[in-house]
């Protein structure tokens, strides 16, 4: 088992390679994310190491997101670098902060210039897409269709949903979204709210809030007394 496992853009990667910390450790670029996850999975090293550009996207911290989610890798240490070897130690998740995932924007602030590890700050994003709307979660299985692609429908309200959808979700994109009716499709407009990426063994799915600017509330509560669990 390796004891560290390093993550970098193919910029630094090498030269982080020659760091003696990183002689041994297991090494993946940037674009090997979900095989560097299956291999941290698989064979839980005590560090793994992410180069500091990597971390600030959005699939670096996908990748933060999915290790502290994990009780089986609750004894890995994530430490931020740089190629200059600054280092930023990342505290593992606390039940308390499961609506709390590390955020791109939190990663890209400034290292601090000191070799004594930092906590690095995790953004809220708002779970629920629209505030102040009964929210009711939805029976498994009900597949809506966004911009023509399936999804999974995970609670939905009269002014908004959340959805995990396969295709590219950024926040402040027009979306269509269908709900399936024995009848024929209820078709709404919406703005994607908030979107994060989340990474799984073997692919990356976007969970996101949609808030809607053409529907009909009464549609969506008929729909919502059906399909509520």
């Amino acid at each position: 088992m390796p004891a560290t496992v390093l993550i970098a853009s193919l910029e630094h990667l090498s030269a982080l390679k020659e760091r003696h910390d990183f002689e041994d450790a297991l090494t993946f670029s940037d674009a090997d994310a979900l095989p560097a996850l299956e291999a941290i999975t698989r064979q839980r090293p005590g560090l793994v190491a992410l180069e500091r550009i990597f971390a600030s996207t959005p699939r670096g911290a996908a990748l933060i997101n999915r290790i502290r989610a994990d009780p089986s890798l609750k004894g890995c240490e994530i430490r931020i670098v740089t190629s200059e070897g600054a280092l930023s130690r990342v505290p593992p998740k606390r039940p308390a902060e499961a609506a709390s995932p590390v955020s791109p924007v939190a990663l890209a602030e400034p290292l601090p210039a000191t070799d004594q590890p930092t906590p690095i700050p995790a953004a809220i994003l708002d779970p629920d897409g629209t505030r102040g709307l009964a929210r009711f979660p939805i029976a498994e299985g009900i597949q809506p269709m966004i911009d023509g692609y399936p999804a999974t429908l995970i609670d939905l309200s009269t002014g908004g949903a959340q959805i995990i959808a396969t295709t590219t979700l950024r926040p402040g994109q027009r979306v269509r979204i269908a709900l399936p009716t024995p009848t024929r499709a209820l078709r709404l407009g919406a703005i994607v709210a908030w979107a994060q990426l989340e990474m799984t063994s073997g692919r990356m799915l976007y969970r996101a809030g949609l808030q809607f600017v053409s529907h009909s509330p009464e549609a969506i509560e008929s729909f919502i007394a059906t399909h509520k669990r």
